[in-house]
């Protein structure tokens, strides 16, 4: 991790805010607190987050709402951990669905936090070995794609960006490093998290759901990502690495 991380807190809570700000700080972080929508849009205007805290449920735009407007902007990129006021699968399925990268469900301790704040952290800035960007390959072909690696965005015939998130983009380079071979959920999790994986079984799922829409897949015939029933999933289509200027 960096230097000095820095936590976007958003939970309306004002004892909760204070308590994870307060523990956080004295474990080396630097953290801004925000009640609402309206203070998160407004602290992001000043400054860039390592990663956002955001509880599901505040006044005015919920957490849901609020992680749906951060996934289309411009700091689509942040990692975002959810705050769940019980440990319901709902509000974990939308969540993940909406694109955040974690959970926590309240109660919880701050060390517990800290712990998955730091998980997030390293699944974002660190890539396996056949992950990492070379100067010889920019781009990867497959079907009517291109992945920019370097960017970090989809390329679609017409050369319009589609942006990507970090465990979308994860996902995504796991089937480009295996085509045509068919992945567990329990591989694809490991490729992906390795030990920072947690057992919930319909994470990848939603995941795979969530790239599908990326890459303009229709799940019923899916032409890229293909689901084999009780196996996992493979990536049909042959994949090809182009030379592009870094």
């Amino acid at each position: 991790m960096g230097e000095t991380d820095h936590v976007l807190i958003v939970d309306d809570d004002r004892d909760i805010r204070e308590l994870l700000s307060t523990y956080l700080e004295k474990q080396g972080l630097c953290c801004t607190a925000v009640a609402d929508g309206r203070a998160m849009r407004a602290a992001l205007q000043r400054s860039t987050p390592d990663v956002i805290v955001l509880d599901i449920m505040l006044p005015g735009d919920d957490g849901l709402v609020l992680c749906r407007e951060i996934r289309a902007g411009k700091h689509r990129a942040i990692p975002i951990l959810m705050l769940t006021a019980r440990d319901d699968e709902t509000d974990r399925v939308v969540g993940l669905e909406l694109g955040a990268d974690d959970y926590v469900a309240k109660p919880f301790a701050a060390r517990e936090l800290l712990a998955r704040i730091r998980a997030v952290l390293r699944r974002t800035r660190m890539l396996p070995p056949n992950m990492q960007v070379t100067e010889s390959t920019r781009l990867i072909g497959f079907g009517a794609w291109r992945l920019d690696v370097v960017a970090r965005h989809l390329l679609a015939d017409d050369d319009v960006a589609v942006a990507l998130s970090t465990a979308e983009y994860r996902l995504l380079r796991v089937f480009l490093d295996h085509p045509q071979r068919v992945l567990t959920r329990d591989q694809l999790l490991e490729l992906t998290h390795g030990h920072d994986a947690q057992a919930f079984d319909r994470s990848i799922d939603i995941l795979v759901s969530r790239l599908r829409q990326r890459l303009r897949d229709d799940p019923r015939e899916p032409r890229y990502i293909k689901t084999l029933r009780s196996e996992g999933y493979v990536l049909s289509c042959p994949v090809t690495p182009l030379a592009g200027a870094m």
